[in-house]
């Protein structure tokens, strides 16, 4: 009985592979029609061989499984990977964000949703730097930071109004990194993702070096630029302008003899600490448009750490500093609170956008 099963069964499992293309339609002879999908890849098997009795023999043929073996399925199978090798062609690599944020100053305004203030007009009461005003502009009218909320939170899940809400309250604009001719992408966005982490909301990139691509860090940064603003210059001139007149100092990171310790600063004012390229470190430009100095103290050999290892001691100590100080290191204003939680609201999805014009157009109407 055994030797029966073998004789019937092998000629469907040995079916030479026949280079050539598929015919259409497929023909069968003397059983209702069935759907054969596309053969599977080869791979190794092991069947009975009727030539050698019970003896188990390797095949790496295609193998075809069928549940009828009444009669004989003629079939011509196309082996050639022509069709895959053009699929894979049109298998794009989705782009670097990171990369498209420093290189196309557009997409980077985008991502800013609510209106921004004018450039040197501080909070009045705290003579410090907010940079929204408490509108969106939703078509032909404006909603507030609480009728944006009101429109997209029935949308969000609790979850997620309540990271909003906890990321919200330890952000600050006190402090801001500013990151200079850093040519490796994957440097930027390690920074941007300690930013993040520390609740550092805002971030500066001097002349990012777009010629050289070091490794891919499409991952590095974890989404964390979804969620900053960010903001891109020439020239330090034309940055260390704009930041002075928004109340803050500058710091450069340098090794020499005209140095503060990092942990001898007071955190607690306005500051924009600056970093600088993987080898030539800052700029002589930056240097000398900086009210001052500062380095991290090397305990080793070594005289320098990564400078996104540094980018983020600088920011934790800024955080500890700030929390010993003034008990606290996020100091949002509740109206500031409020419009940054909407400003995340609306980054959240593009379908946010959406939700909020939709409610602006059934305002208008009623």
């Amino acid at each position: 009985m055994s030797a029966c099963k073998t004789l019937l069964r092998s000629p469907l499992f040995r079916r030479q592979c026949k280079p050539g293309t598929f015919t259409s339609p497929l023909k069968f002879h003397s059983f209702s029609p069935y759907v054969f999908r596309l053969p599977p890849p080869r791979r190794r098997s092991f069947i009975l061989s009727p030539d050698s009795g019970s003896r188990i023999e390797a095949s790496s043929e295609i193998v075809r499984r069928y549940s009828c073996s009444e009669a004989a399925v003629s079939l011509e199978i196309d082996c050639s990977t022509e069709e895959i090798s053009a699929q894979k062609n049109n298998l794009q690599v989705p782009e670097d964000t990171v990369a498209v944020l420093l290189t196309k100053p557009n997409e980077v305004s985008r991502l800013m949703k609510m209106e921004r203030r004018l450039e040197g007009e501080c909070n009045v009461q705290l003579d410090r730097w907010f940079p929204y005003l408490d509108k969106f502009k939703a078509g032909c009218v404006y909603l507030s930071s609480n009728e944006v909320l009101e429109a997209i939170d029935p949308y969000l899940m609790e979850g997620r109004k309540e990271r909003f809400r906890k990321a919200v309250k330890n952000r600050t604009y006190s402090v801001c990194l500013v990151v200079e001719g850093l040519s490796d992408f994957g440097n930027v966005s390690a920074a941007f993702r300690s930013a993040d982490a520390l609740g550092f909301q805002s971030v500066h990139v001097i002349s990012s070096d777009i010629s050289k691509r070091y490794r891919d860090n499409r991952h590095v940064s974890m989404g964390a630029e979804k969620w900053l603003d960010i903001e891109l210059w020439n020239s330090p001139l034309e940055c260390f302008k704009v930041l002075k007149s928004r109340g803050y100092r500058i710091a450069t990171t340098h090794v020499g003899m005209d140095v503060v310790s990092v942990y001898d600063m007071d955190w607690s004012c306005p500051t924009a600490i600056v970093v600088g390229n993987e080898n030539r470190g800052i700029s002589d430009d930056a240097l000398g448009l900086s009210d001052m100095h500062c380095s991290i103290p090397m305990k080793g050999m070594v005289d320098s750490f990564n400078v996104s290892v540094a980018a983020g001691i600088l920011m934790h100590h800024a955080v500890c500093d700030r929390t010993s100080r003034m008990g606290c290191h996020g100091d949002l204003t509740p109206e500031e609170r409020q419009t940054l939680l909407a400003e995340f609201s609306l980054r959240h999805s593009d379908s946010a956008i959406s939700i909020a014009n939709e409610y602006a157009k059934r305002k208008m109407s009623s």
